[in-house]
């Protein structure tokens, strides 16, 4: 069995046919999925998804693109949030810039305010960093001062250099069909490193079809492609990669354990 750590099953492009969807998803392997949200107008969403299918899990979280809309939701709306069973991590969340669709203060401080309910619940914080290694690594390590919370890096395609850091700070890596493209060499590489027990496989779905899919809507299904080029790259069965990665998730997210034991 798989998990797809992170798709985005509102987006269009799913929404609109998200039961064949996730049926096709079942089918090729998949027996569990992170919904995961963007901004606070999705949180009721992903949550009736998750309340609606068994396999489905739920994240509440804001993008750091949407930062700038959000900048004053205040940290006890995120909480209250995540005490519905089926929410199980807090996100994404982070810093891009790349895009810098929000003010970069800003984007910093809502950063800052999930780590603090991460913290505070227990639910692992899943960041989104682009063009940012720098300031999410000191965001990082100043919170970890203040005390521990569990995180991935989710969708890596950062650098080897900020790959170790985050993995010496403690935190998980998730990859995505990225991993699969021609010229992600570097990151093949580091795809290799990773160690055993932090590593987890995502689609990112709608976005980023692995090969060789390249050119459609990606899908959660496809979780099992990127999972078998990783498996390749790492000199294992594709079966082996599947056990590991999904032991790790349900390591990771403690909660859905719970929950899926209550179905």
């Amino acid at each position: 069995m798989l998990i797809d750590s992170h798709c985005h099953l509102e987006y269009r492009g799913l929404v609109d046919d998200q039961p064949a969807v996730l049926a096709r998803a079942r089918q090729a392997g998949v027996g569990g999925f992170l919904n995961i949200s963007t901004r606070l107008s999705e949180w009721d969403r992903v949550i009736a998804t998750a309340e609606r299918e068994p396999d489905v899990w739920a994240s509440v979280g804001i993008h750091p693109h949407e930062a700038d809309q959000h900048a004053d939701l205040g940290a006890e709306s995120l909480r209250k949030a995540t005490e519905h069973p089926k929410v199980i991590a807090i996100g994404e969340t982070g810093l891009d810039y790349y895009y810098d669709k929000s003010d970069r203060q800003v984007q910093r401080d809502l950063f800052r305010m999930h780590i603090g309910v991460s913290r505070e619940t227990g639910l692992p914080l899943i960041i989104h960093t682009r063009d940012a290694e720098a300031d999410t690594v000191a965001i990082l390590e100043d919170e970890l001062g203040k005390g521990g919370f569990p995180a991935l890096i989710h969708c890596f395609t950062a650098s080897a250099g900020f790959g170790r850091r985050v993995l010496d700070l403690g935190l998980t890596i998730s990859l995505s069909g990225i991993v699969t493209f021609k010229n992600a060499r570097e990151l093949q590489e580091i795809a290799k490193e990773i160690p055993e027990d932090r590593l987890l496989v995502e689609t990112d779905s709608p976005f980023l079809a692995p090969v060789p899919h390249r050119g459609k809507p990606c899908e959660p299904g496809f979780v099992r492609d990127t999972a078998a080029f990783v498996a390749g790259l790492r000199g294992m069965e594709p079966c082996d990669l599947a056990e590991i990665t999904t032991r790790n998730f349900f390591a990771l997210f403690g909660k859905a354990v719970a929950n899926r034991s209550a179905t």
